[in-house]
């Protein structure tokens, strides 16, 4: 392919991942928004958030495979077209009904992020292929900020509905120029998807997410929430035997199963739990009455102003990941990442009277997620095998998504387990809270510090360790 294409291809999957990632934050300051227009309940309107989580960590493993037997142009495509059509069922949505069956429409999409990295390993050249996969971090992980930046002054302006009109605008057209100028991959994985594996996973992930998610209203200690983790238990259980006795299996649990790999996967869970968690609640921590002893009266614009150092340094830093990866490896920058997260955290536990003291907290915690997204990808393309690609990503999404509703689950918990006689909660739940996601950020520190050197990645799965070896790999796989 030449330098042309390479940047056509790289565009067409920034633009569909970033907005992909950007949807995930883009509805969450409006939802109170959508609540009254569409005249529901606060609970219902927060399966806004709950049916796209669910969706995507169904479909990004499942999707992620697919795309490494059938082709990922293919699936990439499919992927795009769903993320338009849930764009426009939502904008459309006359009811909460019919907005969270767009949501399940649009968490298909979360395959983006997959089968953009495998495209990537797979048709750039072996020397850009890092640099290229922490652009790409970069942008997924600004997405994800940016939504709650604009959140304010979209809906201000226009309307709610605008949050996914301008999405269907953006994607029709990139998914139009996918079918021309994407190439499609010529690594394939080799046997059929296993269908038993797919429904297995599905339902120990639904088992294990639903609960989680919903454990603040239902009560941790609740029949459902018990017998949903009960039946993840299980679940998972016979999903790992199912994957363990199939010729074919949908996660080769033997690639899970190498140091890099489930060193990274466990960094991404503890990692995930932190981030998440701040982005959920370091909104909703500024814009209460600063009457109330903390906060900042902040409006959901104002909110999104806070959060701006965030953004543009997480931007940076996965723009700036790639370039130093000579003189700064994966590993080190994935520690770094961690640690740079724990200090934000304990930060905003211990310093947070100032709005400019946040600001602060969000710029690091923003560095911090830009090493740790981009280094985590880059470890795991590099460490499995090619036709692995997607999978392995892709599960590495979402174990970084169940840390992420962990952490949340366990924040909201703190948060609003002691509330004033006005309903809101107490300063101590969110100093209590940040200092947990403090421990979750450190302890990614110390599981990034297992990750095995790149050396010791190639003996270990026979990858090769030079950028001419990779690219031999490749022109074999093509003859």
């Amino acid at each position: 392919m030449n330098r042309n294409n390479n940047r056509v291809t790289f565009a067409v999957l920034a633009i569909g991942a970033g907005v992909y990632s950007l949807l995930q934050s883009l509805i969450t300051p409006a939802l109170p928004t959508v609540q009254h227009a569409l005249h529901t309940s606060q609970s219902t309107v927060t399966w806004v958030m709950t049916a796209y989580l669910l969706s995507a960590s169904i479909f990004t493993p499942i999707l992620g495979r697919v795309g490494d037997l059938v082709g990922k142009k293919r699936t990439l495509v499919a992927a795009l077209v769903a993320l338009t059509v849930g764009c426009l069922v939502a904008a459309l949505a006359p009811n909460i009904t019919v907005l969270i069956m767009a949501r399940v429409i649009q968490g298909i999409a979360g395959a983006l992020f997959p089968l953009s990295f495998g495209i990537i390993r797979d048709e750039f050249p072996a020397a850009q292929v890092p640099t290229s996969i922490s652009n790409l971090s970069a942008v997924i992980a600004a997405g994800g900020g940016l939504g709650m930046v604009l959140a304010g002054p979209i809906v201000g302006a226009l309307d709610y509905r605008w949050l996914f009109w301008i999405p269907v605008i953006v994607v029709s057209l990139t998914t139009l120029i996918a079918l021309r100028y994407v190439p499609e991959s010529p690594t394939r994985a080799v046997g059929s998807v296993n269908w038993l594996a797919a429904v297995l996973l599905s339902g120990w992930l639904v088992a294990l997410l639903l609960p989680v998610s919903q454990a603040s209203k239902w009560g941790w200690g609740s029949p459902s929430v018990l017998g949903l983790l009960g039946l993840a238990v299980v679940l998972f259980a016979l999903w790992g035997l199912a994957e363990s006795r199939s010729a074919h299996p949908l996660i080769d649990l033997r690639v899970m199963r190498l140091p890099a790999v489930w060193t990274t996967n466990t960094a991404a869970l503890l990692f995930g739990a932190g981030m998440y968690a701040v982005w959920a609640f370091l909104p909703g921590f500024v814009e209460t009455p600063s009457a109330l002893g903390y906060g900042f009266g902040a409006s959901v614009t104002g909110a999104g102003l806070l959060m701006l150092p965030m953004l543009v340094a997480m931007f940076a830093a996965g723009i700036l990941s790639g370039r130093l990866a000579g003189r700064f490896p994966a590993k080190a920058q994935l520690v770094t990442g961690a640690v740079l997260g724990a200090l934000a955290c304990a930060i905003l536990a211990s310093w947070h009277d100032q709005e400019w003291q946040v600001a602060l907290a969000a710029g690091v915690f923003g560095l911090g997620i830009g090493l740790a997204f981009s280094s985590m990808s880059n470890i795991i393309v590099g460490s499995v095998p090619a036709a692995q690609t997607g999978a392995a990503t892709g599960m590495n999404a979402n174990i970084r998504t169940i840390g992420g509703s962990i952490g949340s689950a366990v924040m909201a918990f703190l948060v609003t387990s002691h509330l004033q006689p006005s309903g809101a909660p107490y300063a101590s739940g969110y100093t209590h809270g940040f200092t947990l996601l403090t421990f979750f950020c450190g302890a990614a520190a110390l599981a990034a510090l297992l990750v095995p050197t790149r050396r010791a990645v190639a003996r270990v799965v026979g990858l090769p360790a030079t950028a001419g070896a990779v690219t031999a790999e490749r022109e074999a796989a093509r003859s």
